[in-house]
């Protein structure tokens, strides 16, 4: 994955808290035992802590400034994008982000922007609050997607994913992915109480899933607002190969069979590897968003 060394990369999507201080008592969800436990249940991305029975302790949501915030400070360029790990993720966003405006632009809708926040550990969201444990998440009830780059060494390390910056990007993808299921109204359809490999919350993950692969479809030929011209340069088959293979990782049935020794479907959350390769692929291939329903 190539981005335009010249293009001009806004840090407004992003806002860095990576070194602050959560202020208030103490997480819901923590590592240790806890988060593990998380993970074993399949919490890897998804939707927000309160509709993952992980709600906050009524901490507030407001995070202390961070000295050790860089994002504003380094990541000015498609050439920072290519450079550096937390510079690339915003270029993501900033893809993404430009892509969803004008697909909703074309559909006569609005799109309406979301942030990512970068933290470390733990942070407070006006979803609950909650640690890195939990993964990757998108909390409705601010509209922002809350991601600690140490997920990336686990998605390697932990669920056995080969890495790279597409599996990266397929990540953030997907969570922007909820947030246009929350645009249109579907995102609601996970909080229906149930679980398992015909439910609702599956049906939204994976729908997630395909969303991120219509984005990847379309990423070369979005062009930035403010320049005309693609932030991403170049994707590559190896790229999507890379993506796929993140997808399947973090499938429900890899994470119950590495974790605790055997598939439980009944309590499935975000759908099996071979499902969630299928729909982000049905989203690549077709590039089309009408094609991502998965509640047939």
């Amino acid at each position: 994955m190539q981005f335009d060394d010249d293009a001009n990369l806004d840090t407004s999507e992003v806002r860095d808290v990576r070194g602050s201080r959560v202020p208030g008592g103490k997480a819901t969800i923590g590592g240790g035992i806890v988060g593990f436990i998380a993970l074993i249940m399949g919490v890897v991305f998804g939707v927000g802590p309160e509709q993952l029975g992980l709600s906050s302790d009524g901490e507030d949501p407001a995070a202390a400034p961070s000295s050790q915030a860089q994002v504003q400070q380094s990541c000015r360029t498609g050439r920072d994008a290519n450079a550096r790990e937390d510079c690339r993720i915003l270029g993501v966003v900033n893809s993404v982000q430009d892509f969803w405006r004008q697909e909703f632009a074309r559909r006569d809708a609005t799109y309406g922007s979301a942030k990512t926040v970068f933290f470390t550990d733990r942070v407070g969201t006006a979803c609950g609050t909650a640690s890195s444990a939990v993964g990757p998440f998108y909390c409705p009830g601010d509209k922002q997607v809350y991601l600690d780059l140490g997920f990336f060494d686990e998605l390697r390390t932990k669920f056995g994913s080969s890495g790279g910056p597409f599996a990266q990007a397929y990540v953030v993808a997907h969570e922007y992915g909820h947030h246009v299921q929350n645009r249109m109204g579907t995102l609601a359809r996970s909080q229906d109480g149930r679980q398992g490999a015909d439910s609702n919350a599956v049906r939204v993950e994976l729908q997630a899933d395909c969303y991120a692969g219509v984005w990847a479809q379309h990423a070369t030929r979005t062009p930035d607002e403010k320049t005309g011209k693609p932030l991403i340069t170049k994707l590559t088959d190896d790229d999507i190969r890379d993506g796929l293979d993140a997808a399947a990782a973090v499938g429900d049935d890899r994470i119950q069979e590495k974790f605790q020794g055997r598939v439980t479907p009944e309590t499935w959350t975000h759908g099996s590897a071979a499902q969630r390769q299928q729909w982000f692929y049905t989203g690549f291939e077709t590039g089309d968003m009408a094609r991502c329903n998965t509640f047939r």
